[in-house]
């Protein structure tokens, strides 16, 4: 079973299109399918499960679609509290959350210190987030710490990322039949195995899930290593 499961949930706007709907409506659904995914890790021992929610690239999407997402991720933040406290799950939200609104920064805020000492899955959400961004802002925290270049090291800049709490994805999923990684944990996923469905987001649940789990436990992790040395250790 893999430990870390990231998942860059796509394919939502696309699902609505297809019904004749709103593209807002495949967000609003997509919602859906996080608490079926979080309740299928939590019920099959996964101990973190991150979840791309919104990129630092969505910006660019129209004005009208991002302040309902911004709306939705209120809404959610206020009514899966308790939710998440009835299930030992401790929520972290990272990105750069300077450019939300000051109310949306304080719920985050709220949220993540009323479950900070639950001990089962670990829930992150990935808001106004970019690896290139977490990459560089490591940067900048270590020179500002004082560091020169002849400190840097993997270990020290992994230290300063914004996951640094968690380990390294085993697997990293995503739906809606894309095959790209679109800036997500680009340090963090140097050795994930990666599985991508044409499955939409709004349609993915435990099943789905158990798939591409099936999938991973398939594949032979070698980290560089030959599968004879595998093998043997």
């Amino acid at each position: 079973m893999p430990k870390h499961i990231a998942i860059i949930m796509d394919g939502n706007g696309r699902w609505a299109t297809k019904r004749f709907l709103p593209r807002f409506a495949g967000h609003a659904k997509g919602v859906k399918s996080v608490h079926r995914v979080v309740e299928a890790c939590v019920n099959r021992g996964v101990q973190y499960l991150t979840l791309f929610a919104f990129s630092s690239e969505n910006w660019k999407r129209p004005e009208e679609e991002v302040s309902l997402l911004m709306q939705l991720f209120r809404k959610v933040l206020v009514n899966e509290i308790r939710k998440m406290n009835e299930n030992n799950i401790r929520l972290k939200v990272i990105g750069d959350l300077s450019r939300f609104d000051k109310d949306l920064q304080a719920l985050v805020d709220m949220a993540e210190s009323q479950t900070a000492s639950n001990t089962g899955l670990t829930l992150t959400i990935c808001a106004n987030y970019g690896g290139r961004w977490d990459m560089a802002n490591a940067c900048r925290r270590l020179m500002n710490e004082g560091y020169r270049p002849e400190d840097m090291t993997e270990e020290l800049l992994s230290s300063r990322l914004a996951m640094a709490y968690a380990p390294d994805p085993d697997m990293l999923i995503r739906t809606g039949g894309e095959a790209r990684i679109s800036n997500f944990l680009l340090w963090q996923a140097a050795y994930s195995e990666f599985y991508f469905t044409e499955t939409y987001w709004p349609d993915f649940d435990g099943d789905a899930l158990d798939e591409a789990i099936a999938s991973f436990q398939k594949r032979e992790r070698r980290f560089g290593k030959t599968s004879e040395q595998v093998k043997a250790s």
